[in-house]
């Protein structure tokens, strides 16, 4: 028998263990590299990144915008990712990373003056979305710019299906995602087996979070971000970008313990 989890942390855990190519974190295939770097060469252009910025990337991925950041000249560029496993892997490219949720961020107050968060928050469960946003006002500095990427606008149907067989699951893979996925998963099963393990899988595709522009702008209010503009994201087409600024002018411990 065979059980599905949705808890997304684990999901980044088990794709690190498993990762053959550190593009593998940025979790969209790797015949979608061209797609990714597009995506980011997009948010440097939005936040308008500089020399002059700290910047701070909440679900960073194989760490494609670090390196633009570096290749910019920043003043420094920081990742945090969900887990030890893919900070382990993202280190050996020499990049600065450590483990942190966006609802939790280990950094300082006023630690950033650019924040990205693309393809992340929609896999945070919902009740932890207010919690995630009153952290990027606490690292942000005054004027610090916050992109906020592919926030589905409408709960999307989730793709992946439910399998109640090793079969079923086996033939899945095979006719949707080749040979590999499913010579894979085979050698999976066969390590469930001898270990005696149970046998789980971390689908890593439910959508937890999703609003509508004004819904977003109400929880953004609320943390005390001021929305700048939103626009269609990039890939997929059904989520929205969004640009957000902590004012210049805040009164930071009153928003945060109002929060």
């Amino acid at each position: 028998m065979i059980s599905r989890s949705d808890d997304y942390v684990e999901y980044c855990r088990e794709t690190a263990k498993h990762a053959r190519d550190l593009h593998d974190l940025a979790l969209r295939g790797r015949d979608k590299q061209d797609v990714t770097r597009l995506i980011h060469l997009h948010i440097v252009e939005a936040v308008g990144l500089g020399a002059d910025d700290d910047l701070v990337d909440i679900g960073c991925g194989d760490g494609i915008l670090l390196r633009m950041a570096q290749q910019l000249g920043v003043r420094s560029a920081l990742g945090l990712l969900a887990t030890e496993e893919e900070v382990g892997l993202v280190r050996r490219s020499a990049l600065n990373v450590r483990q942190g949720l966006a609802d939790h961020i280990p950094l300082p107050d006023q630690s950033a003056s650019v924040i990205a968060c693309n393809g992340v928050l929609l896999m945070v469960p919902r009740e932890k979305i207010p919690a995630s946003l009153r952290e990027m006002f606490r690292i942000g500095k005054p004027g610090a710019r916050i992109f906020i990427g592919e926030i589905p606008y409408a709960q999307p149907k989730d793709p992946t299906p439910n399998f109640s067989t090793p079969r079923e699951l086996l033939s899945y893979l095979f006719r949707e995602h080749g040979l590999r996925s499913w010579f894979g998963m085979l050698r999976r099963m066969a390590w469930w087996k001898i270990s005696g393990k149970p046998a789980v899988i971390h689908s890593g595709t439910t959508v937890t979070f999703f609003a509508t522009p004004g819904e977003f702008e109400a929880l953004a209010t609320t943390a005390g971000l001021q929305l700048l503009r939103h626009w269609p994201s990039d890939f997929p087409k059904n989520r929205n970008n969004y640009l957000l600024r902590k004012p210049e002018q805040t009164n930071f411990r009153e928003n945060a313990q109002a929060s």
